[in-house]
Parts: C-alpha cells; structure tokens; sequence
C-alpha cells in the first residue's frame, strides 16, 4: 500500500485511496494559496471603483454638478478606472462608474451626472 503525503504540510495522510490532504485546514490553505495572485488584483480594483463611484455619489447630490479636476485628485479619484464609457453624437465621452458618470470639461472642470 502506497503511503501518501498532504499536499499542504507533508504529513501522513490517512483515508480514501484519492484522499490529498491530511485535514480541513490543509485543504483549505493549499486552495486558498492557488488563487492568492489572481484574487488580489481583482480585490484590488473592486476596491478602487468602489472609492471612485463614493466619491463621485458624495459631490453629485443633485445628479448634475460641475467640480474642479483638483477636487477629485485630492480625495484620490482614480481617472483611469471606469466600467463604461458613453460616447455622444457630438464626440463627448462619458466615463461611468456603475451609474455614476463625469466628463473632462475645459480648464480642469469635471462635470458629474447620474444615469
């Protein structure tokens, strides 16, 4: 009888002939560590869209306002992460975050709208 090892710590595994780890916690710290590099970064940027879409639902109260592109930089709106982007017939694009939205305006303005 072939004597196998737990893929997590090594130790003795006792059991079902397909049995790979020697307990719960083994199994769930093997699986946990396979998906650490991919789970992260999607945390990440679900975290950051989450802080875009705060901040633009706390400055839009009324659904269309007008607030400087310094504004957004100080409370550490991320520009570059968006879900959408709504182009209009006259070339303007909107960059949304889930229903919340803004468009680059002239001389650092930022207009932001609800959908």
């Amino acid at each position: 009888m072939e004597v196998k090892e737990c893929l997590e710590c090594g130790e003795k595994v006792i059991g079902r002939s397909d049995k790979k780890f020697c307990n719960d916690h083994c199994r769930n710290a093997f699986n946990n560590k396979l998906e650490v590099g991919n789970k992260s970064l999607v945390r990440n940027i679900n975290n950051a869209l989450k802080k875009n879409y705060k901040i633009l639902c706390e400055l839009n109260t009324t659904g269309k306002t007008k607030v400087s592109k310094t504004v957004l930089d100080e409370k550490g709106f991320y520009f570059n992460l968006f879900t959408s982007i709504y182009t209009t017939k006259t070339g303007n694009q909107y960059f949304y975050c889930y229903d919340e939205g803004y468009l680059v305006l002239e001389k650092e303005q930022v207009l932001l709208v609800k959908k």
